[in-house]
């Protein structure tokens, strides 16, 4: 009797390990906050350009 609780107390804590939750974001939305984060971190302003760095400057 012991032996059978310990194997559904078993059970029971094995189980909702198996559940993967998948989440799905829309391509779109996803470019529309990368670019929001991408002209915040720039600040950027509308038609300006981002600063070109030279090829043979060392990168961080």
């Amino acid at each position: 009797m012991i032996k059978k609780i310990g194997i559904i107390g078993i059970l029971i804590l094995l189980i909702p390990g198996c559940v993967t939750i998948n989440i799905y974001f829309p391509a779109a939305a996803a470019e529309k906050a990368a670019d929001k984060i991408i002209d915040e971190v720039w600040q950027l302003k509308p038609g300006e350009e981002p600063p070109v760095q030279p090829a043979n400057a060392p990168t961080k």
